[in-house]
Order: structure tokens, then C-alpha cells, then sequence
């Protein structure tokens, strides 16, 4: 079986749409169609259904998955046993757009000849798998979440906070603001599709909301980026919050508006996690850029979790 082809079904289906695969693989959606298309020929069943808002696994694509995430797995084992000295640094991020995958292209600028391996896990649980595995070599996550212990063989070191901003739409009451409050922000609704229970974002969110003193909705399925965005363009009553370095392309009509937060400043604890006895020398020079094991104060005015301290 052609592993693109899985890694293209895997990749559907955490996208939610086969335009935004195309985009995190860097094909174009013909090409995921087409490998969508042999897959399912090859299986002889259909894996998704299309709907106007992207496409979900039916029966046969939900019983599928976690074979398809299986032999992914089997496969970077397999090639990670024979090139252990040569190999790219494989790195787990909670999300390709996201302010990980940033900080990844930041240290690739400065190193021009680190090579990388990106991935996505599901949550840190996963990613401590991983990591213990030798499936992956690091990975970024909010880590000391409510109740959460670490084994003993992964290390963990807050690599860097990043500050929420508020995303709304042009008929928003707060749209025309230059700054807000998370005061302020009470009584809105701040919809944040995705959030699962248990998650370490989850945990984040929930937190959030209590101290604040906010209504934050996960309500309805996560079809992806693009579907959120059209839906708070056409809003006056919803808004979403995001990362300062999350990337974000819409159409000129949407006429978005990213606001600054303060008085505190909400901040996302980003921490870097990696197996004590990982060797890899690009993970070296990652754990460097990043500073790590240096003395680091919370930026005053800012706001995180108490658990993230």
C-alpha cells in the first residue's frame, strides 16, 4: 500500500477538508483527490462523504483510521531503525499553522541546515507515546496540565509563551476596538471549535474561562480553519480567540479583525518535551535556539494557568 496515499487520508481527515490537506502537504487538491480516489479503489469501499462543508469519514473511513495511523507509525520506526545517525529531527506540533510551526521556521532560518520532520499528534498523551517510542524526537505542548505526571525518562522545559488575541467579524460589536480586556470579553461569546475534554487545550480553555469569567463554546464539528473564519465574517455575536503566531488567510470581503488582548494578557504555555536519552544533535541546537535550561520570568502584565507555573 503507497504510504502517501495513507498519509494523505490520515491528513483528510484531521483537516476536515481536502483543500486544507492539500495545503498542510503541500500538493494540490486534485492530487489529494486523486490519492483519496486510489485509495478507495484499492479498498473498494468509500471512505468519505462530501459535504458543503468539507468531508467526513463514513463507517468504513472511521474503522480505517487508526489502522491507516498504525501503519504510519510501523513506517517511521521502520526508517527511523536503519538511518538513526542521518535521519531529519522529527517534531510533533499541536497544529501545522500554529505557533510551533512557526518557531520551527524560525530555527530553520537560523540553521539553514537542520533538517526537519514535522508531525501532528493527537494530544500530549500521544505525544509522550511517541517520544518513549522513538517515533518522534520532540514535541510542543502545554504539559503540566491539572493532575499530569510526566515518566520519569521525558523532559520538559516551557520554551515559550504565546500571547491570544481576539478574532471577530466586521458587524461584531467589538470589531471596532483596538485593544479589550479579558473583562470586556465577558458576556461574548467566544467559540473555539475543538476543544476536547481532557485535552491539555482543553484544560487551558476551561481555566480561561473560569477566572475570566467567560462563555467559551466548542460547540458544533470541526470542519477546519476556513469554515470558522466564514462563519465569524457573517457573525455579530461570535468570536474566537487565537495565537499571535497562528497563520491565518482570508478573503479580503471577510474583513477580519485580529485585537490585541491586555490587562492581563492571556498567554499560551508552549513547552518543549523529549526522551532523556535521545541523542540527536539537531535537537541540540533546537533545545539552544529555544534557550532552554536558561533562567525565564513570566512577561509581567500577562496571565497563564496556575498549573503552567
Amino acid at each position: 500500500m503507497d504510504l502517501d496515499v495513507v498519509r494523505t487520508f490520515v491528513t483528510v481527515v484531521e483537516a476536515g477538508r481536502f483543500q486544507d490537506a492539500a495545503a498542510e502537504l503541500s500538493v494540490t487538491q486534485q492530487a489529494v483527490s486523486k490519492r483519496i480516489a486510489a485509495l478507495e479503489r484499492y479498498l473498494g469501499v468509500r471512505l468519505f462523504e462530501r459535504t458543503a462543508r468539507g468531508a467526513r469519514p463514513t463507517a468504513d473511513g472511521e474503522t480505517f483510521l487508526p489502522h491507516a495511523r498504525e501503519l504510519l507509525r510501523t513506517a517511521e520506526r521502520a526508517f527511523g531503525s536503519v538511518r538513526p545517525g542521518r535521519r531529519p529531527l522529527r517534531v510533533d506540533v499541536i497544529g501545522r499553522r500554529l505557533a510551533p510551526a512557526a518557531v520551527l521556521g524560525d530555527f530553520r532560518r537560523a540553521d539553514p541546515g537542520a533538517e526537519l520532520d514535522v508531525v501532528t499528534l493527537f494530544d500530549v498523551d500521544a505525544a509522550v507515546d511517541a517520544l518513549r517510542a522513538g517515533t518522534v524526537d520532540a514535541s510542543f505542548r502545554a504539559v503540566t496540565a491539572p493532575g499530569r505526571r510526566l515518566p520519569d525518562d521525558i523532559r520538559a522545559a516551557r520554551a515559550f509563551d504565546e500571547r491570544l488575541q481576539l478574532l471577530t467579524g466586521p458587524g461584531h460589536a467589538l470589531a471596532g476596538a483596538r485593544t479589550v480586556t479579558p473583562a470586556d470579553l465577558a458576556g461574548h461569546r467566544i467559540w473555539v471549535p475543538g476543544i476536547v475534554p481532557g485535552t491539555e487545550w482543553g484544560a487551558y480553555y476551561d481555566e480561561l474561562a473560569a477566572v475570566f469569567g467567560l462563555t467559551i463554546e466548542s460547540t458544533g464539528p470541526d470542519f477546519g480553519t476556513a469554515p470558522v473564519l466564514e462563519t465569524l465574517a457573517g457573525s455579530r455575536s461570535l468570536a474566537t480567540l487565537v495565537g499571535e503566531r497562528t497563520h491565518l488567510v482570508w478573503p479580503a470581503a471577510h474583513d477580519l479583525r485580529r485585537i490585541e488582548v491586555r490587562d492581563p494578557v492571556p498567554v499560551y504555555p508552549h513547552s518543549l518535551l523529549w526522551h532523556r536519552d535521545n541523542p540527536h544533535p539537531t535537537l541540540a541546537a533546537l533545545r539552544e535556539h529555544l534557550r532552554l535550561g536558561r533562567p525565564r520570568r513570566p512577561a509581567t502584565g500577562t496571565w497563564a494557568p496556575a498549573w503552567s507555573a
